[in-house]
């Protein structure tokens, strides 16, 4: 059995998907991935997976560039002639769909781990591309592609919308956490640590976090983290001079990318995304395994990844006073902040187990729901 991945770039499908992967490997799939290529490719192939690079842009909206990307995935389908495929993010979900649906590829997955900034901008020239997209997205899934969302609220814009049946549909909350690699540890006996773990993007609430700290700083000793790099092909990224004029200033440090985030989180007491909106933000799951206190947005996506007051707090998105509130809530309650983290430890064991969320897919290549 062939099974096709076709996804944005593959340092997400390592990040997000691999796991799965290599469990499908196991049980004598052979697995392709079609993707844009960073510096993964080697990786990816030294794991028995053939990678069939493409030029897919995240953020290209040129035609001609468009259409040369559509015809090399559609020579790509063909030749792998995939009996299942599994289409992962926008552009791999609306081109992969669409051209697997015309090839005929028999059994067709799609997962929406998050609806990009069209979803969020309410502008009247976003109004119009969000109508288009929503008409892709239509098209690219037919009647008969199964459809997997991380939250209910990304569930009910498909079904409600009319974009897909319900009987589609198919919730699982994240792609999961490996509980022996993020294990409970308690906080460290260090100067209060609040750690932001995401890509350097705007609408992850990087500005917001930037503001709170701002504010916090004026009357606490603590420390304020980015764990994360820049996103150059984003264009929510920030640059190269904002991430100086923050560091700089000595309110934010940037610890940059890390491979190895199981031995990072723990270093802090408090995980923070105030995000504009996620499928289901990994690094709070993970965050959660660690048993640290989150605090994150009240918006889709966020705050499906926690139990709120019990694992972490709600605040409004993209206010820096609410966020800076919570903050100093948490920071001067360290009965509260362990609680959290030992409740937030439980939901990892009881609803982010990654051994689950990997059987759940591989039943589903085999036939299953």
């Amino acid at each position: 059995m062939r099974l096709l991945y076709i996804v944005n770039v593959d340092w997400f499908f390592v990040s997000h998907r691999l796991p799965i992967a290599l469990e499908a490997i196991k049980k004598g799939y052979e697995v392709h991935i079609a993707c844009g290529i960073t510096n993964k490719q080697s990786y990816l192939e030294s794991l028995g997976i053939h990678v069939h690079p493409i030029p897919l842009s995240r953020s290209g909206t040129s035609i001609l560039t468009e259409l040369a990307t559509i015809k090399k995935l559609w020579n790509i389908v063909k030749e792998v002639n995939p009996d299942i495929s599994h289409v992962v993010t926008i552009k791999g979900v609306v081109y992969g769909g669409i051209i697997t649906r015309l090839l005929k590829v028999k059994s067709r997955i799609a997962s929406i781990s998050g609806l990009g900034y069209v979803f969020i901008d309410n502008s009247a020239r976003v109004k119009l591309l969000k109508l288009i997209i929503k008409k892709l997205y239509g098209f690219a899934l037919g009647k008969d592609t199964l459809v997997i969302f991380q939250n209910e609220n990304d569930k009910s814009i498909f079904v409600d919308g009319n974009i897909i049946q319900p009987s589609q549909s198919l919730l699982i909350r994240g792609s999961g956490v490996d509980l022996d690699k993020f294990k409970y540890i308690p906080e460290p006996k260090t100067i209060k640590t609040v750690m932001f773990l995401a890509r350097l993007l705007k609408d992850k609430g990087l500005i917001e976090f930037c503001r709170a700290a701002h504010i916090i700083k004026k009357s606490a000793d603590v420390r304020f983290v980015l764990v994360g790099d820049l996103d150059p092909d984003n264009p929510n990224s920030i640059t190269e001079d904002e991430l100086a004029s923050y560091t700089d200033s000595g309110i934010i440090e940037h610890w940059g990318y890390s491979q190895n985030v199981e031995s990072v989180i723990p270093q802090a007491h408090i995980m923070v995304l105030p995000s504009y909106r996620e499928g289901l933000p990994k690094s709070l799951l993970e965050a959660a395994a660690c048993g640290r206190a989150v605090i994150t947005t009240d918006v889709p996506g966020c705050r499906d990844a926690i139990e709120p007051n019990e694992t972490g707090l709600l605040v409004k998105v993209k206010d820096s006073n609410n966020l800076a509130e919570a903050i100093f809530k948490l920071l001067d309650d360290d009965i509260l902040r362990e609680k959290l983290g030992q409740a937030g430890r439980k939901l990892a064991e009881e609803s982010f187990n990654i051994d689950d969320v990997i059987a759940t897919h591989i039943a589903i290549y085999r036939g299953g729901r």
